[in-house]
This record gives C-alpha cells, sequence and structure tokens, in this order.
C-alpha cells in the first residue's frame, strides 16, 4: 500500500522567506536563508543584497543539518563539544554538518516537513530570523490542503 507523507513546498518556502525576511529587516542586518523538505533537498533560498558571501553555505547547511538530525543547529552546538555525546557530529556527511545556531525542524501538525538555515547575524538573531520563517509555515498551511503530500 502506498504511504504519503507531508513535506514544505514552493509555496510554504517562499511565505517563509518573506517572513525570516522581516525579522532580519528588524536587526537591521541582510541575511542568506534557506528552506529545505522533508527530504532535506533545497526548496528555495534568498540573499538579501549585501549579505554576507561566506553566510550562503551556512545557512543551507543549517537549514539541511536540521533536517538530517531532525534537531537545532544550536542543540548540536552544545552536544558536539568535547566530551558531549556527539563530540565530531560536525564530520560527518562529508563534513557538511553545521552546528552554529539558526538551524530548525520545521513541524506542520507535529510533523517534521523540512528545515530552515539562516546565516549573518550573531546566532541568537539567526535562531530568531530561523524562527519567524518556521512559524510561517506552521501557521499559513491550511489543514486540508493536499498541496505538500507526496505520495
Amino acid at each position: 500500500m502506498p504511504r504519503s507523507f507531508t513535506t514544505l513546498v514552493l509555496s510554504d518556502a517562499k511565505r517563509m522567506l518573506a517572513a525570516g525576511e522581516a525579522r532580519a529587516a528588524s536587526f537591521g542586518v541582510a541575511y542568506n536563508i534557506a528552506v529545505v523538505d522533508a527530504g532535506g533537498a533545497l526548496v528555495a533560498f534568498t540573499r538579501q543584497d549585501g549579505a554576507l558571501i561566506g553566510s550562503i553555505d551556512l545557512a543551507i547547511g543549517k537549514a539541511m543539518t536540521a533536517r538530517l538530525f531532525d534537531k537545532r543547529t544550536v542543540d548540536l552546538a552544545r552536544m558536539a563539544q568535547p566530551g558531549a555525546p556527539l563530540f565530531g557530529i560536525q564530520q560527518s556527511n562529508g563534513g557538511k554538518v553545521v552546528i552554529f545556531g539558526g538551524g530548525l525542524p520545521v513541524l506542520i501538525d507535529g510533523e517534521i516537513v523540512g528545515a530552515v538555515g539562516a546565516s549573518a547575524g550573531t546566532v541568537e538573531q539567526d535562531i530568531a530570523v530561523a524562527a519567524a520563517a518556521a512559524a510561517a509555515a506552521e501557521i499559513t498551511r491550511p489543514d486540508n490542503s493536499e498541496e505538500g503530500r507526496g505520495p
């Protein structure tokens, strides 16, 4: 019997990026923001004018890391310190795991449907921008929407 799953789609990602950009504007910092789907594939990315070039890969990596491990990257950072249970995790997955705060799994109705990553400001600002983006997905998806359902 076929199974189905819910995932973020482009319309979700566009709302999320807009919410993240609005939060970034409140800090006066140009941001890079990435959204990945339930499988960890990039759905959408934005680089605001003047955003740090070095933060492009970090934003995408944070989103992918949050989805790979279904954890906030700030939590992984704590667990990856010397002597902690996940020390060295950033070397896994081809070294593409990013353990700076600013990556969050995105949930709809308690189910992880993707993730978001933000990078350019302080860790606290990155977390706030990502949280604003994630909240936009959670509150705007209609309950009966078939959009975002996978086979």
